[in-house]
This record gives C-alpha cells, structure tokens and sequence, in this order.
C-alpha cells in the first residue's frame, strides 16, 4: 500500500509561485503514474497535471499549461508540481494520486488513481 503526504502549500500573492511536494512510501515508487488534482467547494476533484512511471510523459490541464511543471524523483520517492503566475482561480485543496500502473488511459481523470494523500491548501490573494 502507498502512502502519499503532501507539503508546500500556503498563501500567496497572485502572481506568485509555490513548489508542491508529495513525498511517497510503501511501494515501488518507480512504477506508479502520479498526478496532482485540486478540489474548491461545491466542485468535483480536477486533473491538473499529471505523469507518467518513468517521468517522461507529462499531461496539463488547460488551465495550467505554460505554468504548472510536474516532476518526479524516483530516487526521492518524491512528486512535485512547481506552480508559477498563480491566480485567484488556482486557490483549491491540491491532492497527490498514485495510480499502480505505468501509464494510466486517461491520466487527469481520478478514475484510475488507486492512492490518495491529505490534501494541502493553496490560497491565492489578489
């Protein structure tokens, strides 16, 4: 069984940046699609980035792409999703997912993610 922590999260100024981090334990960590998803109130959990086992298949939301980079260090067990010229919109509950498989059909649906972390909050001033 995975277990996923997140960190990194907070408030920050539109137009700032944050470096989110998922720190993974319990399995072969190489061998897992991951991806990062956010949640407001009210509102279904949604794709944001996404990457598959080998780190070099990645996929963005609409919404992010040009500033949203997701990585991952198999020798860290470690995801991340560096996020720069945050908006308002962005502010959202940030969720790691680990997916047991190296490629997942649709990888921003959290259809296929067998494994969940807490949550950490990103809030966005304007």
């Amino acid at each position: 069984e995975v277990q996923l922590v997140e960190s990194g999260g907070g408030s920050v100024q539109a137009g700032g940046s944050l470096r989110l981090s998922c720190a993974a334990s319990g399995a072969t960590y190489s061998t897992y699609s991951m991806g990062w998803f956010r949640q407001t109130p009210g509102k279904e959990r949604e794709g944001v980035a996404a990457i598959y086992a080998g780190g070099r298949s990645t996929f963005y939301a609409d919404s992010v792409k040009g500033r949203f980079t997701i990585s991952k260090d198999n020798a860290k067990n470690t995801l991340y999703l560096q996020m720069n010229s945050l908006k308002p919109e962005d502010a959202a509950m940030f969720y790691c997912a680990a997916a047991a498989r190296v490629a997942v059909p649709f990888p921003l649906r959290p259809t296929y993610y067998n494994y969940w972390g807490q949550g950490t909050q990103v809030t966005v001033s304007s």
